[in-house]
């Protein structure tokens, strides 16, 4: 069977590994879930989210050289009603080519998301601490100037 990468299939998982499953997408035709594609939540033990014998859809990501088949569930799932997922970089921007932000009710983050804004919020930390530190760094410069 050629199977095309980017297209989703029907398959039955049968086997489970610490990193990943084993999905039958067709008799012969098997492929790899990695445990970071099995859900949109951190997964730390695949056996909560699949069991074995269970039919899953999953989207074909890549067939290598070799024939090996990686497929992933969290891709093959419909993106929540409601919520537009944008490209890195792209999105509304505002005039002055900052990104607008939508403004819509408030969905539960994704892990991607709430890392975003946790890395936001570190971002702006840590300029305001520079902030703060450039300018005891330059008092401390005008007071020696002063003294000389």
């Amino acid at each position: 069977m050629q199977l095309d990468v980017g297209k989703i299939y029907e398959g039955k998982v049968t086997g489970i590994t610490k990193f990943g499953a084993f999905v039958e997408i067709e008799p012969g035709t098997t492929g790899m879930v990695h445990i970071s594609e099995v859900a949109n939540t951190f997964v730390s033990e695949i056996k909560d989210h699949l069991t074995e014998g269970q039919s899953v859809k999953v989207k074909v990501l890549a067939v290598n050289e070799d024939g090996k088949i990686s497929l992933s569930i969290k891709k093959a799932l419909d993106t929540p009603p409601g919520r537009k997922d944008f490209k890195r970089g792209g999105g509304p921007r505002r005039s002055d080519g900052a990104r607008q932000q939508p403004q819509q009710e408030k969905l539960p983050q994704t892990p991607e998301a709430a890392f975003e804004d946790m890395l936001n919020k570190f971002k702006q930390s840590s300029d305001e601490r520079m902030g703060d530190l450039k300018k005891v760094i330059d008092n401390k410069r005008r007071s020696q100037s002063r003294r000389k």
